[in-house]
């Protein structure tokens, strides 16, 4: 498994993000202005790319988002692999916190990975949604 890190969001992180947030979980707003500022990770095996997630800077120091997995591949601990990658990069820009805004269904996934929720639950296009954080150790 290799992780790159892109500054432009790449056509396969494109690809998975439809796959995972349009088609299967019927999401609208999938790409955004935050594409253009953040820094894309995604994970391949061999040349066939299987996760994805962007980091961006947010006033509290950067978050990361849009984790997918493509639905064969869930389960093999891609999406922890890419967490991690995402918050290496974010050290190695000075970060020292890192947020995001999980599913709540996703909740437990983050939970284990050190992310604690902070703030109020809400909504994203109608799935409930919940804030996490974690300190970044140097």
């Amino acid at each position: 498994m290799e992780i790159r890190l892109y500054d432009t969001l790449p056509q396969e992180a494109a690809a998975i993000r439809t796959a995972v947030f349009i088609e299967e979980q019927g999401f609208c707003g999938e790409f955004d202005e935050t594409d253009r500022v953040s820094r894309h990770l995604v994970a391949f095996d061999g040349d066939k790319a299987v996760g994805t997630c962007r980091v961006f800077p947010v006033p509290a120091g950067y978050a990361v988002g849009r984790i997918a997995v493509v639905k064969e591949r869930r389960g093999e601990h891609i999406g922890a692999r890419l967490l991690s990658a995402a918050e290496q990069a974010v050290r190695e820009l000075g970060g020292g916190r890192i947020v995001l805004h999980a599913q709540a269904q996703a909740r437990a996934f983050y939970e284990k990975q050190g992310y604690t929720p902070f703030g109020q639950a809400d909504e994203e296009e109608g799935c409930p949604h919940v804030w996490m954080q974690k300190a970044l150790l140097p």
